[in-house]
């Protein structure tokens, strides 16, 4: 039996499957009615108003991967997709939901919270809380006992440590689904398994030297979780609401899975609204100012982001993963497809993005519950898709 904070769960629903194809749909719209989860506030701070503007972007031509030509429309039609907005210098043009959802419905982000807690560094970083170049034991010292011992917080950001961590979604032993055991996301197989979020951390090996080349790995993110709270001396619902939510002028509370000693999912457990996706991505189109107006991430670090390290598209090449984005770079837990700055990503398994092309000026998002954690080309035709109304727009 499940029951988070409702208890709200379809009989067919269990541990074991909430994160199969036929449950996702649901289970991706209902996180906190079956798991523990803590709340982001929003504060009782103005919204950021989203003027409706709403025109016709599902004829808008799109060419496939693949070759094959297609439609905006179509794309969203194909890719399992429950809820997409795009938006033209804060003005939405489209805003649509399938599935269930609503625009108050908070979805499970997966590894797009991975920027929210970066942001949550830059800010930390910003107010000179935080020092990326500092080893991450000297904000957590019993990491210095660990495969993190040497790491430095800029080796977290960029994923960039030596930590050996298989990021495989569909093999049960790897560490990515231990992890999910460990926080009590999935069913415990051993006894052995670390009860708490920082203790399956700990046991982390290091299988080569920090800052090599750029392998994806979610333990990152949940380190520098880890790091924040403990620069800040708050926990990162607090924390995060502070720093970022309550100031972008969201229209809703988020929230985040936590574990059994209120540790949070960093690396993909917050849930949001569709629309308030988009009042975050455009701090990266606004070089960190909200909707609002107020300074939410520190220009530096925006800039910091968009340039990369003088080694990041090197580090991105020369990665053991398939990235298949050729020239890009990933740089303070975001995504760049293409060489340049003029477009970056926020993804998550299972289809979870923002999509920011700074030329255009446009900031777009898309929650979805893809049947399998990654799929190229449902990926890869969501980004050609918001790249064709890009070009339309500019």
């Amino acid at each position: 039996m499940l029951g988070g904070n409702s208890g709200r769960v379809p009989s067919e629903v269990t541990l074991d499957n909430w994160q199969s194809a036929p449950n996702l749909h649901w289970t991706f719209q209902h996180i906190a009615d079956f798991l523990p989860t803590a709340v982001i506030a929003r504060g009782q701070g103005r919204m950021a108003h989203l003027p409706d503007e709403h025109t016709g972007l599902a004829d808008i031509a799109v060419e496939l991967p693949d070759g094959e030509s297609s439609t905006v429309g179509a794309v969203m039609a194909s890719t399992a997709t429950d809820g997409w907005i795009v938006t033209h210098r804060g003005r939405v043009l489209t805003e649509e939901y399938h599935g269930g959802m609503r625009p108050d419905t908070l979805h499970i982000l997966m590894s797009v919270s991975k920027t929210l807690i970066s942001a949550v560094a830059g800010v930390l970083h910003g107010s000179g809380a935080l020092n990326v170049d500092a080893l991450a034991s000297y904000y957590v010292p019993v990491l210095a006992n660990s495969g993190y011992a040497g790491a430095t917080v800029r080796n977290l950001l960029d994923m960039r440590s030596g930590i050996s961590f298989s990021e495989e979604y569909l093999n049960p032993d790897a560490e990515v689904r231990v992890l999910e055991q460990a926080i009590g996301w999935a069913p415990r197989e051993h006894p052995g398994v670390p009860a708490t979020m920082y203790d399956f951390l700990l046991t982390l090996k290091q299988k080569s030297l920090h800052g090599g080349p750029f392998e994806y790995r979610s333990c990152e993110t949940d380190v520098l979780g880890w790091v924040c709270e403990a620069a800040a001396g708050i926990r990162m619902p607090q924390l995060m609401s502070q720093a970022v939510w309550s100031r972008i002028g969201a229209a809703h509370d988020a929230n985040i899975g936590v574990d059994s000693m209120g540790t949070g999912m960093f690396d993909g457990g917050i849930s949001a609204c569709l629309a308030d996706l988009v009042r975050f991505g455009s701090l990266y189109l606004n070089n960190g100012v909200s909707l609002l107006g107020e300074q939410v991430l520190p220009l530096a670090w925006v800039a910091d982001t968009l340039a990369g390290g003088p080694d990041s598209r090197q580090a991105f090449q020369f990665s053991p993963d398939d990235n298949r984005m050729p020239g890009g770079m990933y740089r303070n837990q975001v995504w760049f497809p293409y060489p340049g700055n003029d477009v970056l990503l926020c993804l998550g398994i299972h289809g979870q993005m923002i999509y920011v092309n700074r030329p255009a000026g446009v900031v777009a998002a898309k929650l979805s519950s893809w049947p399998l954690p990654q799929h190229a080309h449902m990926l890869f035709s969501t980004i050609r898709a918001f790249d064709a109304v890009s070009a339309e727009l500019r």
